[in-house]
């Protein structure tokens, strides 16, 4: 790996309302894996790695992080919104589909960033980090993908989705914990 070259954090759709079929339950789950995402969101600040917050934009274009969150926030998603909110250091994309790569200035982002590869978290792991970690795949970065650190509507979903992306993707799922050991 070039010495310049530097890992990239993605955190995708964690600013979320919940506002959709099965969104009760994906909050919940959502709420389950936010310490294993901060847990690694800290490691990432301390190595002074990029953190990418990567979120849906809920039809509100110009807006920013804090009008989001302020938007999405209610019973289903307060607690999460709260613990996992980005920091002023960290980065905000708005992406109009499930790919953060689609329609964002992420690549580009990341090619400035010198980063290589990516750790990719957040929901929901069968369809916007699934998505995402193909069109990373694609672009040739090295791939992580936590199985504690992405959550779906079912756990069938997300066990289909992190062996798609461990076989076909050749992503590393092992726990946060271990992937970044000292």
């Amino acid at each position: 790996m070039d010495k310049q070259a530097k890992p990239a954090l993605l955190i995708i759709d964690m600013i979320n309302d919940f506002n959709f079929d099965h969104g009760e339950i994906l909050s919940k789950k959502a709420e389950e894996i936010t310490g294993s995402i901060l847990a690694l969101k800290d490691r990432f600040k301390q190595k002074e790695w990029p953190v990418i917050y990567i979120n849906d934009h809920f039809n509100l274009w110009q807006a920013d992080f804090k009008n989001i969150m302020d938007h999405c926030r209610n019973n289903r998603s307060e607690n999460v919104i709260e613990r996992i909110a980005p920091d002023n250091g960290d980065y905000f994309l708005i992406k109009p589909k499930h790919s953060a790569f689609y329609g964002t200035a992420l690549n580009t982002l990341l090619q400035q960033l010198k980063a290589d590869s990516l750790v990719i978290t957040g929901v929901a792991g069968n369809i916007c980090v699934l998505f995402t970690a193909n069109d990373a795949y694609m672009r040739e970065y090295s791939l992580s993908i936590p199985k504690n650190c992405i959550a779906s509507n079912s756990d069938e979903d997300n066990e289909y989705a992190l062996t798609m992306m461990e076989q076909v993707l050749k992503a590393d799922t092992r726990p946060s914990s271990e992937i970044f050991k000292q």
